[in-house]
Order: structure tokens, then C-alpha cells, then sequence
């Protein structure tokens, strides 16, 4: 897992509430056990819509996704947090996530920020035409216009995202911690 400090970049200002794993990757892709290839199923239903943000050149590229109320509730699909890797999601602000999916977020290295709906109406509006940033080290999301939004996170969750240690880092770790 890459470390995480610094997230800049353009947002995808989608901001539905309630969107479920199913809407991030519909249950005809779980077959696989790749995690590769699954962000061209990402939000297919969303997709099928002409004019949809997901294939807007606007946000082409994009490593946050700004999401509703209740980000990723339904199945516990680890599939959701692999296609939104795949997609090259590293941030998903919202003002609040399904329990099973920040955990498999995090347990993917994707940060997930919890926002009040004013912050997050906020930036939505910003993604639409510039970029924002995410400093995980001082728990802050801004705006080019000095908006500045402070975040909770877990100090085991910070910690291990800020060094990139999955479970599998933190067991290597420990390893070479009792070898020594």
C-alpha cells in the first residue's frame, strides 16, 4: 500500500446520498478476483446516463470523489473499495460512510473523510472548476478560496495510512521488530 500524506487533485463532485456498493460496482462483476480492471465497472448504472461526471473530460483523471450521506452502504463487497483503486479514487470525502466500507477503504488505502453536508456542498461546488487538497498528516481538506475543513480519523488508521502499512506491512513489521 502507497503511503498517503498529501492529496491534490480535481474531485468528482457526485454527491449522491445513499449510494450503495451495487451502484459502485454492480454484483456482474464480483466474479472476479482480480482487483485489476474493475474501475472500467465502476459506477456503471451512473455511467449509462448521458452526461454523467464519471465520464466527463472535465474530471478526467481525478483521485477524490465527493460523494452523499451514507457512502457505500449495502453488501460488504471489498469489489467497491478495489474498483474505486482501480479508478484511481484515493480520497472519498462525504458526510458520512457505511461502516464495512470505510473499513474496506482503508484496508485498500483510500482515505475516507468524514464532512458536515455544508462542507461538502461546498466542495462540490469548488470541484467543479478547481482543485482541492487533502493533508491526512493535519486532518484538513482546502479549497484555492481558504475554505478549510477539519476531519476526524482513527490515529491506527492515520498511521498506518500515513506509512502505507496494511495489514499484511504491519505484520512484516511486527516480524522484523521480534527478529531484531
Amino acid at each position: 500500500m502507497k503511503p498517503i500524506n498529501e492529496i491534490e487533485g480535481r474531485a468528482i463532485p457526485f454527491g449522491l446520498k445513499n449510494c450503495d456498493t451495487d451502484i459502485i460496482i454492480p454484483a456482474h462483476y464480483l466474479k472476479t478476483i482480480t482487483r485489476q480492471g474493475l474501475g472500467r465497472g465502476a459506477f456503471e448504472s451512473i455511467r449509462a446516463q448521458p452526461g454523467n461526471v464519471f465520464d466527463d473530460p472535465e474530471y478526467a483523471g481525478a483521485n477524490i470523489l465527493i460523494a452523499g450521506d451514507n457512502f457505500g452502504c449495502g453488501s460488504s463487497r471489498e469489489h467497491a473499495a478495489w474498483a474505486l483503486n482501480d479508478l484511481g479514487i484515493d480520497a472519498v470525502i462525504a458526510p458520512s460512510f457505511s461502516d464495512i466500507f470505510s473499513s474496506n477503504a482503508f484496508k485498500n488505502g483510500i482515505l475516507t473523510v468524514v464532512l458536515s453536508q455544508a462542507a461538502v456542498d461546498r466542495l462540490i461546488e469548488v470541484a467543479k472548476t478547481h482543485r482541492i487538497a487533502i493533508d491526512l498528516e493535519h486532518q484538513s481538506v482546502t479549497t484555492p478560496f481558504q475554505d478549510r475543513f477539519t476531519f476526524e480519523i482513527d490515529a491506527f488508521r492515520k498511521d498506518c495510512l500515513l506509512n502505507g502499512l496494511d495489514e499484511v506491512g504491519m505484520t512484516l513489521a511486527r516480524d522484523v521488530a521480534l527478529a531484531g
